[in-house]
C-alpha cells in the first residue's frame, strides 16, 4: 500500500498545474462539440501563467464560443478559478 502511495506522489510532482487546468478545458469543449476527435490543446506555460489555445474544427467553433461569447467565458472562468487554486494564472483561446 506504501509502494502505491509513493508511486501517485511521484506522478504528482512531475505533472504541471496549467495540466490539470488543460484536462478540465478539454473535458468542457469535448462535451460541447460533435467531433471530439478535432479537438485539440496546445499549452503554453511561462513564469506563473499559462496559454491554452484550443482548436477545433469551424463548425464547432461556434458552438465553444457560445452566443454574444457566453460559452467561452464560462470556461474561461473556471479554467482561472482551478489556475488560481493550483497557483497558476490561466488564459483560454479558441483557434478555430
Amino acid at each position: 500500500m506504501e509502494a502505491e502511495k509513493g508511486a501517485l506522489a511521484t506522478v504528482d510532482e512531475t505533472e504541471l498545474p496549467s495540466d490539470r487546468v488543460a484536462d478540465l478545458v478539454e473535458y468542457i469543449v469535448c462535451g460541447l462539440v460533435d467531433d471530439e476527435d478535432s479537438v485539440s490543446l496546445d499549452v503554453t506555460d511561462s513564469e506563473g501563467s499559462s496559454l491554452i489555445e484550443v482548436s477545433c474544427s469551424e463548425e464547432d467553433a461556434g458552438r465553444v464560443i457560445g452566443r454574444k461569447g457566453r460559452t467561452i467565458k464560462a470556461i474561461r472562468t473556471l479554467a482561472r478559478a482551478l489556475g488560481q487554486r493550483v497557483g497558476t494564472s490561466v488564459e483560454v483561446e479558441v483557434v478555430g
